[in-house]
């Protein structure tokens, strides 16, 4: 299977099989099948697509109660350090933080299962980043976290310059 655990609970790596020669390269970014046999039953209802530049950071964003939403992340174009954080309360890996980088030449998706908070950082000078959602967005139950809380710990990449962030995303409470 081309899934690789994470340290979080539920949450995995996709690294699709991808052929390639002379002419360029052909991959199946996603596949119900083989998701679901992965254990991964969720069915996707929603597409979403954002191009930003380099330092902006966007998130830690998630929806609670009925409205949560597992997603299936990706990058078609640049780089971003992706993090998600496990907020469900019966898990194992309750408040804690995962980061990867996500790009458009290593083809990593992540799935991020609902009951995370998500966001990433561009580090290429622009990203395109794509995600499935298997849930409708309702901004009546949209939440979030600070990227910068103390309690995360998020080693977020130094950039050598501040990061670029909506007013919201600098507004919402600390875990604590």
């Amino acid at each position: 299977m081309p899934f690789l655990p994470t340290p979080l609970a539920d949450a995995l790596i996709f690294e699709p099989v991808v052929h390639g020669d002379d002419r360029g390269y052909f991959f199946e970014s996603y596949n119900e099948r083989t998701f679901r046999e992965a254990g991964i039953p969720n069915v996707f209802v929603q597409d979403n697509q954002a191009r930003s530049a380099r330092g902006v950071l966007r998130g830690l964003h998630f929806q609670y109660g009925e409205a949560a939403q597992a997603k299936l992340v990706r990058v078609l174009e640049g780089e971003v350090y992706d993090v998600i954080v496990d907020l469900r309360p019966d898990s194992p890996t309750l408040n804690q933080s995962f980061g990867l980088v996500l790009s458009a030449e290593n083809r990593r998706q992540l799935f991020v299962p609902r009951g995370f908070a998500h966001g990433y950082l561009v580090t290429s000078p622009h990203a395109t980043f794509a995600y499935k959602c298997d849930n409708f967005y309702a901004p009546e139950a949209e939440g979030g976290l600070r990227y910068d809380d103390p309690r995360l710990a998020i080693n977020w990449p130094d950039l050598g310059t501040a990061f670029q962030l909506a007013e919201r995303d600098l507004r919402w409470e600390l875990l604590d």
